[in-house]
C-alpha cells in the first residue's frame, strides 16, 4: 500500500497529468481510499507551486540563452499569456478557476506560471491556487467515485 500511495503522490507532481491523473490511479488502479487519494494527491500536486512562482522567471530568461530552450521557454509564456488573459480581470477568482477547472490546460502548473508570469505575489497566488487544487481534487475525487459507484451498481 506505502508504494501506491507514493506513485499516487508522485504522479500528482507531474505537469499537465497533476492531480486529475493522480486520483483515478490511486481510487482505480491502486484501490486507494478515496479521501487518502485525494490528500496524496493535493499535497504532491501543490509540492511544486511554491517553487515555480519563485522560480520560473529566471529558469525561462536561463532558457532564452539558448536557442533550442528558447522555443520552449516562448511556448510556455505564450500559453500562459494566453490564460493570464482570463485571470486578470478578475485576478483571485479567474485564476482560483483556471486551477479548478478540471481540464487538459489548466490545473496548478499552469495557474502557477500564468501568476509568476503576470508578476502576482506569491502571498495572494499560493492561497488561490491551493484553494483551486482543493476545488479540483473535490471534483474530481467525486466523479472518480461517483463513476465506480454507479458502474458497480450497473454491473451487478
Amino acid at each position: 500500500m506505502l508504494m501506491k500511495a507514493l506513485i499516487t503522490f508522485l504522479i500528482s507532481m507531474i505537469p499537465v497529468v497533476e492531480l486529475r491523473g493522480a486520483i483515478p490511479y490511486g481510487i482505480h488502479a491502486a484501490e486507494l481510499n478515496p479521501w487518502l487519494t485525494f490528500a496524496l494527491a493535493v499535497v504532491g500536486n501543490m509540492l511544486p507551486i511554491p517553487f515555480i512562482l519563485l522560480f520560473i522567471r529566471r529558469i525561462f530568461a536561463w532558457m532564452k540563452r539558448y536557442p533550442r530552450m528558447a522555443r520552449i521557454a516562448e511556448k510556455f509564456e505564450a500559453k500562459a499569456a494566453k490564460k493570464s488573459g482570463r485571470v486578470k480581470k478578475s485576478e483571485t477568482i479567474g485564476l482560483c478557476l483556471l486551477v479548478a477547472i478540471p481540464l487538459p490546460g489548466t490545473g496548478a502548473w499552469t495557474g502557477a506560471l500564468v501568476a509568476a508570469l503576470m508578476n502576482m505575489r506569491i502571498k495572494r497566488a499560493l492561497p488561490t491556487i491551493f484553494v483551486g487544487v482543493l476545488i479540483a481534487g473535490v471534483a474530481v475525487t467525486l466523479i472518480v467515485t461517483l463513476g465506480i459507484s454507479a458502474l458497480n451498481f450497473m454491473v451487478g
